[in-house]
């Protein structure tokens, strides 16, 4: 499998079809992963019945200092915090398993706190039930990521909320990404591919993956720069769509830079303002995808992040204004 680079991946100049690929051994009775009913699986790492209202209180301010630079070098902060798996599918979780009624309100806490905040965020817990109402699932059974037809209407959402904050988006219409063929692939998710035993595995089965090909004529839009940046984890790699329907219904370029493993949000945010990218073409909108589960965990949570991107909130703080201000 691939991996992306690094820095920001102008979307017109490819697209990866890699998936997440970390490095793990599957283990009997791995409490990474919880099995549930009918075969589906869910990521461990998050609590079914704790909330850490400090983490979430820390987490958004720093959050807010980090609105208030930008947006003193006139740069939007758009922050979208992806809900998690379980609060959809809460009667595949295994018996003896439920969600307390504090998480099921996680979710919305961390709104209220961000709106609080005055940071522009929105409600993609509702977006997303609107999709899985509608008839479409919105998380793969075996994976930890989200669908297209998900993604595809988080974009779209997002990109109201942009039209709502930026008046004029910078840029010419008719330079966003042409969206290509859907394909269908067929195989385990990184759930399963990664965390189960072979006959876990066997037992859970492949499932049917849909993908977006890249466009024909995207290199046209290689030399347009791109006044929106997205940064976050593998939620918002090419592969599942993500990026390239922001692009299409903007009508702008996008930009994005993301890596696998268990790096987290504030590492991925340092990399890009720390970046060339950064300095040589600022964005007129930063995009910065959480996570529900992890909101809670700031850049110092050992043993949720790796060890290279673990470091205090102070050190982190000190980095994220140094790398703005220049």
């Amino acid at each position: 499998m691939q991996t992306a680079p690094p820095f920001s991946t102008r979307l017109a100049l490819g697209l990866s079809a890699a998936l997440l690929a970390v490095a793990a051994h599957a283990q009997e009775g791995s409490s990474i992963v919880i099995q549930g009913k009918d075969n589906w699986l869910f990521p461990g790492w998050g609590s079914l019945t704790q909330v850490d209202t400090r983490g979430i209180d820390a987490s958004t301010q720093l959050v807010r200092e980090t609105r208030d630079a930008l947006a003193a070098k006139g740069i939007q902060l758009e922050v979208l915090v992806l809900p998690d798996k379980t609060l959809f599918y809460q009667d595949k979780l295994p018996d003896g398993k439920s969600l307390s009624a504090d998480v099921k309100k996680r979710y919305q806490t961390i709104q209220d706190k961000l709106k609080q905040a005055g940071v522009a965020t929105f409600d993609d817990e509702a977006v997303l039930q609107r999709v899985k109402d509608g008839g479409q699932d919105v998380f793969y059974r075996t994976d930890q990521h989200w669908t297209q037809a998900a993604a595809d209407a988080t974009a779209e959402a997002l990109a109201q909320r942009i039209n709502q904050d930026v008046k004029t988006l910078a840029g010419k219409p008719g330079t966003g990404m042409p969206l290509g063929s859907v394909v269908n692939e067929r195989r385990y998710g990184d759930l399963a591919e990664l965390f189960l035993t072979p006959d876990q595995r066997k037992q859970a089965g492949r499932e049917t993956f849909t993908v977006r090909r890249q466009a024909e004529n995207q290199s046209l839009l290689d030399d347009a720069p791109a006044p929106v940046h997205v940064t976050g984890h593998s939620m918002v790699q090419p592969y599942f769509g993500f990026p390239q329907k922001l692009s299409n219904v903007l009508d702008r370029p996008v930009s994005v830079n993301w890596k696998p493993g268990n790096v987290g949000h504030w590492i991925m945010l340092l990399e890009y303002l720390e970046s060339p990218a950064f300095k040589q073409n600022k964005p007129q909108v930063l995009v910065w995808q959480m996570f529900e589960p992890t909101y809670a965990q700031g850049p110092d949570a050992k043993g949720l992040w790796d060890n290279a991107s673990i470091m205090g909130a102070d050190t982190w703080r000190s980095r994220m204004k140094a790398a703005i201000g220049k």
